[in-house]
């Protein structure tokens, strides 16, 4: 890749993904159009998909005119207009770029997945994306459905009064939820969902959608489970599961700790039971004082949902009902002041997450509230509705997702980036 650059892809009246014949795979960090450099490039990952993205014509460059251009029309078939392309890549990688493309009117708006540029290079596609974690916890070739449908099988019959199995069986069978499924065999991290209701109205939620135009990507709980029922998932999971991590807080669900007192229920009877792996908490950590007995039930660790570290831009997000940032932030030091771990669930937006602003920002509240790792994940929605639904205009060149790495690397030597919740029991 050294030499040469990928070619365009689009999307033909038919559907099908073509290269184009000669223009370049170009990228957008929040509109700002770009070349990515080769080194930008990998391989499409296994178990990543490629989205035809409707009412938006791709964006090229022209080496010889030394200009992006606009693709309107099929270059094979000038009667028929194209679509741009675009790649959700699996989990553990973090996009550097989205992809490039403009916007034709009443265009539709896109799903919640994330959009990163793809293209081809030598007979094969690849993605502007970095592995930022190497567990393969939910790499592709460790699902296998035949096996995953027979154990969710023979663990439904073997509990048919327990909601929370019935409701993580349907995860695992009807919606492919990776944490669901690496249940069902008895591995690595498996998911607690407890919460029918939320304090945020998040513009990307994706259990609950009020936006029109936009659907749930998945049926959110609609009980909350006991303290038994909970324990009966997490105990024997615990027990056996290698690099074993139960967590609260799940994508089919609202904010766990609105359910604090069954939480603190569940932990401490979990506890009761074994000491072994660890007990975890995806939040928006909007009620320090619920954490607090969490923290003193057992709670391990907990991770905080971040779309930016500035109160303005997170506040038209996650339109909080009845905390704010400050609580966001009083969660997060009154974990680290009882030893246990914290991290920070950031989602990466190019264009928005590396803007001078936004990563002066996050420098700040990692010196008055650290962390211990950021697992830097893509921002499910699409990019130009979210920037326009929270105000952000791209005024200054942004840094590049790889530069904040950097940055932050030799800022806080001791803060580690990934992609998952880890274990924090060495015997697990």
């Amino acid at each position: 890749m050294a030499t040469h650059r990928a070619l365009l892809l689009y999307a033909d009246h038919s559907g099908r993904i073509l290269e184009h014949p000669y223009l370049e795979m170009a990228a957008s960090s929040a509109g700002r159009l770009s070349r990515p450099s080769p080194e930008d490039l990998i391989p499409l990952p296994e178990g990543s998909e490629i989205f035809r993205l409707p009412g938006r014509f791709p964006v090229g460059y022209d080496r010889e005119k030394k200009r992006f251009h606009v693709l309107s029309s099929d270059p094979y078939n000038p009667r028929h207009t194209v679509d741009a392309v675009a790649a959700f890549v699996a989990p553990a990688h973090t996009q550097l770029y989205t992809a490039a493309y403009k916007t034709r009117r009443h265009a539709p708006l896109l799903p919640l997945f994330a959009y990163t540029a793809v293209g081809w290079f030598q007979g094969g596609f690849v993605t502007t994306a970095v592995r930022l974690d190497p567990d393969p916890r939910q790499d592709f070739k460790h699902f296998d459905p035949e096996t995953i449908a027979r154990n969710v099988r023979r663990r439904l019959r073997r509990a048919p009064t327990n909601r929370l199995v019935q409701h993580l069986g349907r995860c695992a069978l009807t919606y492919g939820c990776p944490a669901a499924r690496n249940l069902f065999m008895d591995r690595w991290e498996a998911p607690l969902p407890t919460s029918p209701s939320c304090n945020a109205r998040c513009l990307g939620c994706i259990s609950l959608q009020e936006e029109s135009g936009l659907c749930a990507t998945q049926e959110r709980i609609r009980f909350v489970p006991t303290a038994e029922e909970i324990a009966e998932v997490a105990v024997p999971h615990l027990l056996k599961a290698p690099r074993a991590v139960v967590s609260f807080g799940q994508g089919c669900e609202g904010e766990p700790l609105l359910q604090g007192p069954t939480l603190e229920a569940a932990i401490r009877h979990i506890r009761r039971e074994t000491s072994r792996g660890t007990i975890h908490c995806n939040s928006n950590a909007s009620l320090p004082d619920v954490i607090a007995r969490l923290a003193d039930a057992g709670l391990d660790s907990l991770r905080v949902s971040l779309n930016s570290a500035r109160p303005a831009f997170y506040h038209a997000y996650y339109r909080p009902k009845g905390y704010s940032f400050d609580d966001v932030v009083r969660s997060i030091r009154l974990m680290k002041s009882r030893g246990l771990f914290v991290s920070l669930n950031y989602f990466v937006l190019p264009g928005f997450t590396d803007d001078p602003e936004e990563v002066r920002a996050l420098c700040d509240l990692l010196e008055k509230a650290p962390v211990d790792l950021i697992q830097m994940r893509n921002f499910n929605a699409d990019p130009e509705w979210i920037l326009k639904s929270i105000g952000f205009r791209c005024v200054r060149k942004p840094m590049g997702i790889r530069r904040i790495l950097d940055i932050l690397r030799d800022r806080f030597p001791d803060l580690r980036f990934g992609y998952f919740n880890p274990c924090l029991d060495p015997n697990a």
